[in-house]
């Protein structure tokens, strides 16, 4: 009786246990290690440091030969001007660096440069090229696609291949070089823009296996068509030849370089100096005045022989203008040194060296009532008279 009393005994203990362990008083305590914590919230990512207050500019050169000219510098002359730019505190950085600021992704020095250059000559390969890595710069190629493998001074897709290979940025430059706002006699302007723009970036991007991000205007000129063709193909940035300094807040369709060589020594200086306050500030009202309305020597769309021409024109048109204010401009020079007279209302500038035949535009701007006017006029040097000087 007392064995089976027992027995019975056993048997409830072990199902009181049992019921216990499965949520009961007994229930074993979860340790502190594993003891559940609430999801973390997500946190935004910080706000990067992009160093708003930077400035850059962008130089851009053509040709490299020994005998100083227009779009020509000699390698002296590059070598020393690398060097001033490492002088002068000013970084050179690569044009995606330069894309990644604007886009508020990275910072940049605040005195920061982007060298460029345009055209694809063969004497950037052998002469620019091992200058720029004696002092490690980075620097970007604008290319147009007909001229490639041309022969002559044209550079070749093997080097253009080499030169991707080691880190040079290659970007487009149109097809043919031609004036974008005015197709070539007998062509459908909106199918040749295209391919101008498109064509360019697609075989530049198929032969080379690159991304292209950036367009280059021939000569710089440009207009609202040309610029939004360009901005729909895809390019993240857009330059001219309109050399200032610029901020955060330049417009990456109109993006300005100083057109350096070695005629123009105070071209480079320029573009040095960065107290200068020649960038176009937020708020600037910018008018385009018909050239027509000025008096322009030469006229406007005027074809002349004279191969060292003075340009002039007279400002009366504009209003009140402020006559420390006045700047002239022209493709393949940049700014130019431009002398006003207040009294007779006349701009005029004296070439001192002999142009070669082709399009070239004039820019003129001026604060006029506080506001800042610009206007241009277009002019042809014919290549066909032998007549040197004016």
């Amino acid at each position: 009786m007392q064995r089976c009393l027992f027995l019975w005994f056993l048997v409830l203990q072990l199902f009181f246990m049992m019921g216990c362990r499965k949520g009961g008083i007994f229930t074993q305590a979860t340790p502190p290690s594993a003891t559940p914590t609430p999801l973390a919230r997500a946190m935004p990512a910080p706000t990067p440091d992009i160093n708003r207050t930077a400035r850059f500019t962008v130089l851009l050169y053509h040709r490299f030969e020994d005998k100083p000219a227009a779009l020509v510098t000699t390698p002296n002359d590059f070598r020393a001007q690398m060097k001033a730019l490492k002088d002068n505190g000013i970084s050179v950085i690569r044009m995606q660096d330069l894309v990644a600021w604007l886009h508020g992704k990275k910072p940049i020095p605040s005195k920061s440069a982007v060298i460029t250059l345009d055209d694809e000559w063969n004497s950037q390969y052998y002469v620019a090229w091992p200058i720029l890595k004696e002092f490690g710069y980075p620097f970007t190629l604008f290319v147009y696609t007909k001229w490639i493998g041309a022969g002559g001074k044209a550079m070749t897709w093997p080097q253009l291949e080499e030169m991707r290979d080691a880190g040079v940025d290659i970007e487009a430059h149109t097809v043919s070089h031609h004036d974008l706002r005015h197709a070539p006699r007998g062509q459908n302007y909106p199918a040749w823009l295209h391919n101008e723009v498109y064509g360019c970036k697609e075989v530049l991007e198929e032969k080379l296996g690159i991304k292209i991000d950036a367009f280059a205007f021939p000569y710089g000129f440009h207009n609202e068509i040309v610029r939004q063709t360009a901005k729909q193909a895809g390019y993240e940035m857009q330059f001219t030849v309109y050399g200032r300094h610029m901020d955060h807040n330049v417009p990456t369709d109109q993006i300005g370089r100083y057109a350096i060589d070695s005629a123009h020594g105070n071209i480079f200086k320029m573009a040095l100096d960065f107290g200068a306050n020649d960038n176009t500030q937020p708020g600037v009202e910018t008018s385009q005045l018909a050239s027509a309305a000025m008096l322009t020597e030469p006229l406007n769309d005027q074809h002349i022989t004279q191969r060292m021409p003075t340009i002039k024109a007279n400002l009366a048109s504009m209003g009140e203008v402020d006559p420390k204010s006045v700047e002239m401009r022209i493709s393949g020079f940049g700014l130019v040194p431009a002398v006003y007279d207040p009294k007779t209302k006349l701009v005029s500038y004296a070439f001192t060296q002999k142009l070669v035949p082709k399009l070239y535009s004039v820019i003129l701007t001026a604060m006029v009532n506080g506001k800042k006017v610009e206007t241009r006029w277009e002019f042809t040097v014919d290549g066909t008279s032998t007549i040197a000087t004016n």
